[in-house]
């Protein structure tokens, strides 16, 4: 599908009509019952299957990356906004990733961690589906394919992570934190990519617009889960 109109009206239009929108408000509905289902349903025990999901997840990230990092080094310009064949089959898995990355919240659900199913929580993984659905389908380009190729390795890191815990492995208190340090590290590099993409590669602002909110909202988690909390500990 040939587009040539990359406007915030376009990107709508194209939303509205995809199935990530249907995935999205039925991931929405799912969520808005989340509180309902505690009420009425026991917690379901999936640490098994939790294993095996979390490793699962990381090992794709880790193809996923990959394929990015194969395809970014067959590229002649880093900020091209040409379809790329390569990166339309990484783009396509990292899409499907981020479909399957709704069953994180799913799995909260179930086994009553409602506490977790955050606004912070609930943006990225719904924004997520529909831009990736988008980049998948209509822009694969090379100048978008390197934040998410940092945002791949990224979830390679995040999966291995929560599969120890799943596994009830004994994991340093710290790693917590630096996996958090690690969210808002890729968000960094993507805001200094899509800045310097709308300076000088006539980049829309959204992406700016996003990446800050991404900063802003991550940054408010680490601040009060390890900088207040930490200050409150230590006047008790």
């Amino acid at each position: 599908m040939a587009v040539t109109n990359y406007s915030v009206e376009a990107f709508a239009r194209y939303t509205l009509a995809s199935v990530s929108f249907k995935f999205t408000v039925v991931y929405l509905l799912m969520v808005a019952l989340s509180k309902k289902w505690k009420q009425h349903v026991k917690p379901i025990q999936l640490n098994n299957l939790m294993v095996v999901y979390n490793y699962s997840m990381s090992a794709a990230n880790g193809a996923c990356c990959l394929m990015f990092a194969l395809a970014l080094l067959r590229c002649d310009r880093f900020y091209s906004k040409e379809r790329e064949r390569r990166i339309e089959a990484a783009a396509l898995l990292y899409w499907l990733l981020k479909v399957a990355e709704l069953l994180d919240t799913a799995f909260m659900m179930l086994r009553h961690k409602t506490g977790q199913i955050t606004f912070l929580h609930v943006y990225h993984h719904a924004s997520m589906v529909l831009l990736t659905d988008y980049f998948y389908h209509l822009a694969p380009w090379p100048a978008i394919s390197f934040p998410v190729m940092i945002n791949a390795f990224v979830h390679v890191c995040l999966y291995a992570y929560y599969g120890l815990t799943s596994a009830s492995v004994s994991i340093p208190v710290a790693w917590k934190k630096r996996m958090t340090q690690l969210q808002i590290a890729q968000f960094g590099i993507g805001l200094a990519h899509a800045g310097v993409g709308y300076l000088r590669h006539g980049f829309c602002a959204y992406s700016v617009f996003y990446a800050l909110t991404m900063i802003g909202l991550f940054g408010n988690f680490y601040l009060r889960a390890y900088v207040l909390q930490r200050k409150q500990r230590k006047e008790q």
